[in-house]
């Protein structure tokens, strides 16, 4: 603020006089404006956003009751789970949490994030769940790295809502010869980093040294678009995606002209949301919301939606994954 050029007065203003003023204006000032310290402005927020008269209001910890909305870590590049359009981020997970939301009473905000930097984002509590067509898989439930086999975290529970395994993908009308993962010995794919397809390549690459042939080259990309690129423009031979990923690109890219999936699904397993083992409540929380989505008809209509009805579960389970 810049100094006033006033001249005081002779007489002058004592120190408490102005200080008196001072206070009375704070005070007129809170009165009109109510309380606007950061937990107070916290409160108010909160409110607007919650829902206490929900059905499964009062399974949620009180923090996330006082907070108001879930932080949801999320990578946005994977189609059609979770993926961009016009800004807002869209797909099976979010219209799936918006469902949740409804029985919660809480927002479920999603935030984007490269796949491989969601679990350290659930340990550093950036995020307070992650819901990212993430498959359970005990490795993760323990936290372990499965490149190294170290632990790293305390691990996740899974709350399992969606069943997926791996499908294969190459060019379409290109005279690919590759027909399923057996013919990838001595050619290359691309595949999204820190992903079940990541991981499953690297056990490919690993059977074809075994079986005495030339390794598979694995291309990792910080998202499965990346990866669907270089294929596109000829530089490896497949991709390996999730099979509603796989599907939708098959289906949408050039019209449906650019892929075609080859070979069966392989490594079929659950998606989890994945929930820090010291949260067991929240945890419980979103099982229930998935089962009343179950219940009352909004889960099929979201997968009906996505045209991925044949990959629903009828049950929710807990750390289902192996």
């Amino acid at each position: 603020m810049t100094a006033s050029s006033t001249r005081r007065p002779a007489s002058g203003r004592s120190r408490t006089v102005a200080g008196a003023a001072t206070a009375v204006v704070a005070a007129l000032l809170l009165s009109g404006c109510g309380d606007q310290t950061d937990a107070a402005i916290a409160r108010r927020e909160a409110a607007k956003t919650r829902d206490v008269h929900a059905p499964l209001f009062k399974k949620l910890p009180k923090a996330v009751q006082d907070k108001g909305f879930l932080q949801v870590g999320s990578d946005a590049t994977y189609k059609p789970v979770e993926f961009r359009k016009n800004g807002a981020i869209v797909g099976i997970d979010p219209d799936l949490a918006t469902a949740m939301s409804k029985q919660l009473g809480v927002k479920l905000n999603f935030n984007n994030a490269t796949f491989d930097t969601l679990m350290g984002g659930l340990k550093s509590r950036r995020y307070d769940i992650a819901m990212s067509a993430m498959t359970d898989t005990k490795e993760r439930q323990k936290g372990i790295d499965s490149t190294t086999g170290k632990k790293i975290s305390e691990g996740v529970d899974f709350v399992d809502y969606f069943n997926a395994g791996v499908s294969l993908y190459v060019q379409q009308g290109k005279g690919s010869t590759v027909t399923d993962w057996a013919d990838l010995c001595g050619k290359s794919i691309a595949v999204q980093r820190g992903t079940v397809s990541h991981d499953y390549a690297k056990d490919q690459a690993e059977k074809c040294k075994k079986d005495g042939e030339k390794t598979i080259s694995i291309e990792a990309f910080d998202n499965d678009s990346e990866a669907q690129t270089r294929l596109r423009t000829g530089g490896v031979d497949a991709v390996s995606s999730d099979y509603p990923v796989a599907a939708y690109a098959v289906k949408t890219s050039g019209g449906g002209k650019d892929f075609k999936v080859v070979g069966d699904q392989v490594e079929a397993a659950p998606y989890g949301i994945a929930v820090p083992k010291s949260q067991p409540q929240l945890r419980d929380a979103l099982k229930a919301a998935l089962e009343a989505t179950i219940k009352n008809g909004d889960y099929a209509k979201i997968l009906k939606k996505w045209q991925v009805k044949d990959a629903g579960v009828k049950e929710v389970k807990l750390n289902g994954g192996s």
